[in-house]
């Protein structure tokens, strides 16, 4: 059973800084692309970031690009995702997802995701 944990979530100020982490288990971690996504209230699930099972390619958001990076720790089994220069705009609930198929590239859309952990919120303030 794939279960998913994230971490590191909170209230910060705009300009701020925050780093999640999630922790897998349940089948072999390196072999999967695993990708970033949130929602923010009233709004659809969107895709963050994303980072193969070989560590690269690695996509971003196009409205994260430059502040957010993606990275992953294959014996610790867990991808991080550290975000800085943080806007009201990022306030969401922030949720971690591994891909379907081994030995995949990450993409953009959450059908490709099998699992999901339960979130982690994080709150820019102004």
């Amino acid at each position: 059973q794939v279960q998913l944990v994230e971490s590191g979530g909170g209230l910060v100020q705009t300009g701020g800084s925050l780093r999640l982490s999630c922790a897998a288990s349940g089948r072999t971690f390196k072999n999967y692309a695993m990708g970033w996504f949130r929602q923010a209230p009233g709004k659809e699930r969107e895709f963050v970031a994303g980072i193969s099972w070989s560590g690269g390619p690695i996509s971003y958001a196009d409205s994260v690009k430059g502040r957010f990076t993606i990275s992953r720790d294959n014996p610790k089994n867990t991808v991080e995702l550290q975000m800085n220069s943080l806007k009201p705009e990022a306030t969401a609930v922030y949720y971690c997802a591994q891909h379907r198929s081994p030995f995949s590239v990450a993409v953009p859309t959450s059908k490709s995701y099998q699992y999901w952990g339960q979130g982690t919120q994080v709150t820019v303030s102004s």
